[in-house]
């Protein structure tokens, strides 16, 4: 048996070998607890096994499908893209890809000026939150001490 890897590094990320396979793979931007247990499973990998006692093919088997699970018959719901404007097909994006996505989309939407475009642009919250008592974290609030103290001094 080949010996044990304490990390390893897969997409730009290190990943703890002493963690089982799943909670180990889903520490992966835009990889969640279930699509990692579906990615395991379909390639017939024990999900009791620590992820540093895998061998370099299990682990590059993990890697490519990882970048595109949809070619090992995972379901599209369970994608993170789903039928993407430029492409129209189903795609699931990780990492920085993910982040790169993410940032185009707010992009377009507030180019064209869609609602969420709109309240994303002006820093407010998108779906239907409470904003009357909440949400304020980042705004100033109230009356700033320097402020009354040169008022004070103005009017003496």
């Amino acid at each position: 048996m080949s010996e044990f890897n304490y990390i390893i590094r897969l997409e730009g990320k290190d990943i703890d070998g002493t963690k089982k396979v799943v909670p180990a793979l889903s520490e992966l931007k835009g990889i969640g607890m279930n699509l990692a247990h579906m990615i395991i499973t379909s390639l017939k990998i024990d999900p009791q096994l620590h992820f540093g006692s895998l061998n370099d093919d299990q682990v590059n088997k993990i890697m490519t499908a990882c970048q595109d699970p949809g070619k090992l018959g995972i379901p599209n719901w369970a994608l993170n893209s789903r039928k993407d404007l430029e492409t129209g097909t189903d795609t699931h994006y990780i990492s920085s890809d993910l982040q790169m996505n993410l940032k185009r989309t707010l992009e377009r939407e507030m180019r064209i000026g869609s609602w969420r475009g709109v309240r994303h642009s002006l820093g407010l919250t998108v779906r239907g939150q409470r904003t009357r008592t909440s949400g304020r974290k980042g705004r100033s609030v109230g009356v700033k001490k320097s402020v009354l103290r040169a008022g004070a001094t103005s009017k003496e």
